[in-house]
């Protein structure tokens, strides 16, 4: 489960590419400022665009009230900027169960869970693993993959060369998902309890 003491790099190392690059340069500054953490950027192409923004709070959680506000901050900044040509539409969410991993820190946050690794040049003949992550440490990724005759191993991954990672959608994912939801939405109620009552405090 993710934790904000993890000792790895919080900065992303995942880097889009193209519009959905210059849009990330954009709105991740924002989402900072508003206590929230940019994951990734995604624009899908149509006669509309799409353009997706993953985010979510340090604690790894996102309410639905969350992105509404993101949205809202988000959306008249894109159109001040105006680096969309033609129509568009804004989607904020987050990043789901089988999340991307886009920090040293998702590695460490996450270290337990499986995941599939794929890698910007070929290390033993491969770039794609898939195998149970073991955390982040002296600047690489590790992970445990199955090696066929030589067996189950821990690799290391310089974080340059991770080209793309995410997690795989098992049932003790899912599980963990669900615990953590019903925590946030536990979080949340007792928040909102404290609201009403300073409210009738003043």
């Amino acid at each position: 489960m993710p934790s904000s003491g993890s000792g790895a790099d919080t900065h992303r190392f995942f880097r889009e590419s193209g519009l959905a690059a210059e849009l990330a340069a954009l709105v991740e500054p924002a989402l900072e400022d508003l206590g929230f953490r940019l994951v990734r950027v995604h624009v899908a192409g149509g006669d509309t665009r799409t353009v997706q923004i993953m985010a979510e709070r340090p604690d790894g959680t996102i309410s639905v009230d969350d992105c509404e506000t993101i949205s809202r901050q988000i959306s008249p900044l894109i159109d001040v900027r105006d680096p969309i040509p033609g129509a568009w539409r804004l989607e904020v969410s987050s990043p789901g169960i089988d999340r991307p991993l886009v920090r040293p820190s998702d590695f460490e946050d996450w270290a337990g869970y499986d995941a599939k690794v794929e890698l910007t040049e070929p290390v033993d003949g491969r770039k794609r693993f898939k195998g149970r992550l073991e955390g982040f440490e002296d600047g690489e990724a590790r992970i445990e993959v199955d090696l066929g005759e030589a067996g189950r191993a821990v690799l290391g991954f310089p974080i340059a060369l991770v080209k793309d990672a995410k997690l795989v959608l098992t049932d003790e994912l899912i599980r963990e998902a669900l615990t953590r939801a019903k925590k946030t939405m536990k979080q949340g109620a007792a928040a909102h309890d404290g609201a009403d009552f300073d409210d009738e405090e003043d």
